[in-house]
């Protein structure tokens, strides 16, 4: 590869407008968008039309065919990641996918399998590993200032925050709701400043309450009536080092804040809160807090995609790995199986395929 990376996109919603294409171009001389596809082609030529992409496809197979890439980001609904991928790496292209990793376990299996294949990275959309609090609580980790992490807390909670735009509330395109969708990103955050420990078991339940019936809406009107995702998830996750950790997501729940993305951390040297970052000790006698004093402002996703085009061009290891990917999904995967059999679910005996609701969601209605 050049100094340059030829990048396509694949699905040109708002991610890809909003944070791809003005994050690539910020790259200057080292990133040239040469192309982009999506199966609404006049989306697609808008999007190329605002920010003087040469090449429009209907579609990425075409797109990969006809167009000399070096990477692709993908940007569509999650039912598509998988094929994408697979397709885009056994092109020769490096990929950043918009998270969750895939619908199904086997799926993340099958594209890490094909990124080591293709000797391409694969990478992941979680730009909350970019934050400041992030990045400054990871080092004072790696310096064992927490010791043995074995306890956490996940939090990923919206008062009315069902998305009314897309297809959040497809269950079939998206694969489940806020577990999917937003718990994702503080479960993730929460793996990664834990070292990504090998899930062991997993107890799950949702529900569906508030979602399916006419409501308020503080992030626009949602079509209630075809609302197939559940409005909220809760579980507890155990891992073969022996930590655990507690998860609670929803995108309509009955609670005083309007939105709140948290982790807690517990160690045997120390806590932590993350968002805002807050460290608890014991020290000298006394029990301590430490809270930093000035953390610098950062566009994480900025962040996130010069680490990709890094990696494009000097083979900088990936933040987010393909193979923390598996077992992030096989998580997920999890707590939706657990929460359809009503019961605890060993990792291993995930069944590869995915859940529908007709199977059993567990919505407990």
């Amino acid at each position: 590869m050049g100094k340059i990376v030829r990048v396509g996109i694949i699905g040109t919603g708002g991610i890809a407008r909003d944070v791809h294409v003005p994050n690539y171009l910020k790259c200057g001389e080292q990133v040239e968008i040469v192309a982009v596809s999506d199966v609404v082609k006049e989306k697609a030529e808008k999007l190329a039309e605002d920010f003087n992409i040469p090449n429009v496809f209907s579609s990425y197979e075409e797109m990969l065919q006809k167009v000399q890439l070096d990477a692709v980001s993908i940007c569509t609904p999650n039912k598509f990641h998988h094929p994408a991928a697979i397709a885009a790496l056994q092109a020769g292209c490096h990929v950043l996918c918009e998270k969750p990793p895939a619908i199904t376990a086997k799926e993340a299996e099958e594209m890490a399998s094909a990124a080591s294949k293709a000797g391409k990275i694969l990478t992941y959309g979680f730009h909350f590993r970019y934050a400041p609090q992030v990045e400054m609580l990871k080092k004072f980790i790696d310096g064992g200032e927490l010791g043995d992490i074995y306890a956490a807390r996940v939090t990923a909670m919206r008062r009315r925050g069902i998305p009314g735009w897309g297809v959040f509330t497809n269950k079939e395109l998206q694969g489940g709701g806020p577990l999917i969708d937003i718990g994702v990103h503080m479960l993730d955050t929460a793996l990664y400043l834990m070292g990504y420990p090998e899930p062991d078991t997993v107890l799950g339940v949702t529900y569906q309450k508030l979602g399916n019936r006419k409501g308020v809406g503080l992030m626009g009107s949602w079509d209630w009536e075809n609302f197939s995702i559940e409005d909220m998830a809760r579980g507890m996750i155990t891992f073969k080092n022996g930590a655990s950790i507690l998860l609670e997501t929803a995108f309509a729940a009955n609670v005083e804040k309007i939105d709140e993305m948290s982790v807690t951390l517990m160690g045997d040297q120390g806590g932590a809160d993350v968002f805002p970052l807050k460290i608890y000790q014991e020290k000298y006698d006394s029990l301590i807090d430490i809270t930093p004093a000035h953390l610098p402002k950062r566009n994480y996703h900025e962040q996130e995609i010069r680490r990709f085009v890094d990696g494009c061009l000097n083979g900088t290891p990936p933040l987010s790995t393909a193979e923390q990917g598996v077992y992030l999904q096989q998580i997920i995967n999890g707590l939706y199986m657990s929460a359809a059999k009503g019961e605890a679910v060993k990792i291993g005996e995930i069944a590869h395929t995915h859940l529908t609701q007709k199977e059993g969601e567990g919505f407990d209605e």
